[in-house]
């Protein structure tokens, strides 16, 4: 029979045995992440991650924040870069703390996704250098309760399928790193952003959360990608996550993306809130003055999209003609040699607004900006008579003609 102190040998022998493994029940990992409405974040004014925390703004960071509350957005995906950290600590971790109580104080969870030094994943002899860096992440916001993941890399299997051998040396690094994370904290999920479903669930084992990228161009690319993580992930039984999605250059649309993930119940990042020096062209949300560049990326947002069904109800601009009245009106205006600068404004105007709501025309650049940037300069006849020209071609085929049945006011009925 033991004595008691043997027993309190034993028993912290046994503490100590469960607190150095990265035993699933230590750690706060969610059984279900459907839930998850997340977005990667860079200010929209930097040029690479590294530029954002070295030009970081709290006021900027709090406001983007604001924005991505107005979407009801639960977590963010920010990156944090090795030389960032390294050429300033101190400032890094007081920028990075800060954040991280901002998202949280606006109900918004944070996953830092880490970049390297550089050359390091690709040398073996050199991963154990990346351990100060971990050490100190983890010191600086470890214990803050707004940190949901840790994503040790983003997308180290890039861009192959199958992996070549480089890839799979980088994949080797993120595994690695996974493993640094179990060690050194013992209590936050891990996750590793995965370019492709498949490499996925080569690097499964190492992680908590299992998370992959997605953009693909047709439905049923999207869907067979989703079922294919969706089964691993419940034959491993852990939870998954896509952590970057939606891309307008890679016909990965928001409003086609967003639903197919929300009718298979997985949570999403998208890529990404702001519209930024670096990937503004294809990707985002929100300009820094908080207007949007389409607002069918919000809808989507909120579950709502497109109609696309046989039997929608179709727009008809010209039901009490004034598409008619328009172009008729247009042609007058462009046949007068002495037509007058504000009333070819107003007819511009009104040309553009049945434009647009009747979506007849490309909003890539919306007729309105024009109009609204000819009004605010000087008189540029013009440039007035070819957005007049322009825009009536395109209303003149959607006029209706006389006895149309659309046309006109709906037919009286009872009540």
């Amino acid at each position: 029979m033991k004595s008691p102190i043997g027993f309190q040998a034993a028993a912290l022998t046994a503490l100590l045995l469960f607190l150095s493994q990265p035993a699933s029940a230590q750690r706060r990992v969610p059984k279900d992440l459907s839930g998850v409405r997340g977005f990667n974040y860079q200010s929209a004014p930097t040029t690479g991650h590294a530029e954002h925390w070295l030009q970081y703004n709290a006021a900027e960071t709090e406001r983007d924040f604001d924005f991505a509350r107005r979407l009801q957005l639960n977590q963010v995906r920010v990156f944090i870069p090795y030389t960032a950290w390294a050429k300033d600590k101190e400032a890094f971790r007081k920028n990075l703390l800060h954040m991280v109580r901002a998202a949280h104080q606006r109900g918004i969870g944070v996953m830092p996704t880490l970049q390297y030094a550089p050359g390091v994943s690709m040398n073996k002899e050199r991963w154990p250098e990346s351990r100060e860096y971990v050490a100190d992440l983890i010191a600086t916001i470890g214990k803050e309760r707004g940190l949901a993941f840790w994503d040790v890399s983003n997308e180290p299997d890039c861009c192959a399928l199958p992996p070549t051998a480089a890839n799979r040396t980088r994949m080797e690094h993120a595994v690695y790193m996974a493993r640094m994370f179990h060690e050194l904290d013992p209590v936050t999920p891990v996750t590793i952003g995965a370019a492709f479903s498949d490499n996925m669930t080569e690097m499964g084992e190492a992680q908590d959360v299992l998370s992959f990228h997605n953009y693909l161009p047709t439905r049923a690319a999207i869907r067979a990608d989703i079922a294919k993580a969706k089964a691993y992930a419940a034959r491993v039984n852990k939870p998954v996550i896509n952590t970057e999605i939606g891309c307008i250059a890679r016909a990965n649309p928001y409003d086609v993306t967003l639903e197919e993930h929300m009718k298979a119940n997985v949570g999403w990042y998208i890529w990404e809130l702001m519209i930024t020096h670096q990937w503004g062209y294809v990707h985002g949300v929100f300009h820094p003055d908080g207007t949007i560049r389409d607002p069918a990326i919000v809808a989507a947002v909120f579950g709502m999209f497109r109609d696309r069904d046989e039997s929608v109800m179709p727009s008809v601009p010209d039901r009490e003609g004034a598409v008619t009245r328009a172009v008729a009106n247009n042609k007058k205006w462009l046949a007068d040699a002495n037509a007058g600068w504000e009333a070819g404004l107003d007819l511009a105007e009104i040309s553009a607004n049945l434009l647009e709501a009747g979506q007849l025309i490309a909003m890539n650049d919306p007729p309105t900006r024009t109009i609204d940037l000819l009004r605010k300069g000087a008189p540029n006849m013009a440039a007035l008579r070819a957005a007049i020209e322009r825009y009536t071609a395109v209303l003149e085929p959607n006029q209706l003609p006389q006895g149309d049945q659309r046309r006109g006011r709906p037919p009286a009925t009872l009540h």
